[in-house]
């Protein structure tokens, strides 16, 4: 009753003062956190579902945000990196992120704590760049690729585009369940590489193959676990 009365003011607003759109607009009776997110991707242009900010350190990945509104993610840049150097105790050399992390005064602060941040400087592309310059960019964003994979990994692997849960907090754990299932079995998976490399025996791909999918199994069986209720 509070949501359909809510839903009634917003409605009785948006009329009464010849509106398209209003602050906070409740779009699911059943799940009033939920907000439209304007994405503009090829075939869904607005989504509605939390929107994500994560950073990859090392192969493991960190949810440093989980957000039902609409968000810059630019204004992250600095928690992420200032949270990666309380994390490991120096800040790291380079930053690999998206154009829209490449703001001015992201790279000014990048600057000023010496990391060196990914993608071509701001304002007109030179006529001529070097070899180096191109081989650096190109590594650099074979690098950001990293965050992209998880994202893929996590959405067919380990079911992040299904989350059933109907409450804000429930979806929030059962999405950070889902990082957390994703870090584990990373973390196998390097476990087993060592075991394997240590013991001065070789296993055949095949089997190792089969080990490694009888753990991610076995991982996205307990996550959906977490996501059945």
């Amino acid at each position: 009753m509070l949501v359909l009365t809510e839903v009634s003011r917003q409605q009785q607003w948006l009329f009464d003062n010849n509106k398209q759109s209003i602050e906070d607009r409740i779009v699911s009776l059943s799940q009033p956190h939920i907000r439209p997110i304007v994405r503009g991707k090829a075939g869904k242009s607005v989504e509605r579902r939390a929107k994500l900010s994560a950073s990859c350190f090392e192969g493991y990945v960190f949810l440093d945000r989980i957000s039902w509104d609409n968000f810059n993610e630019s204004g992250d840049l600095k928690a992420q990196v200032e949270a990666d150097h309380s994390f490991t105790g120096y800040y790291p050399e380079s930053v690999h992120a998206d154009r829209i992390y490449r703001t001015r005064e992201n790279r000014a602060w990048c600057k000023e704590k010496g990391i060196r941040i990914s993608g071509p400087p701001l304002g007109r592309p030179p006529a001529n760049v070097s070899k180096e310059k191109k081989k650096q960019a190109k590594q650099d964003e074979k690098i950001r690729q990293a965050i992209e994979g998880k994202f893929g990994q996590g959405k067919q692997r380990f079911s992040l585009n299904l989350v059933m849960t109907k409450l804000e907090n429930t979806s929030r754990t059962a999405i950070a369940i889902t990082f957390l299932v994703m870090n584990l079995s990373t973390w196998w998976r390097r476990v087993f590489c060592v075991f394997l490399g240590g013991s001065g025996k070789t296993m055949p791909v095949l089997g190792f193959q089969i080990i490694c999918a009888y753990i991610s199994l076995k991982m996205r069986q307990e996550k959906l676990i977490f996501n059945s209720d």
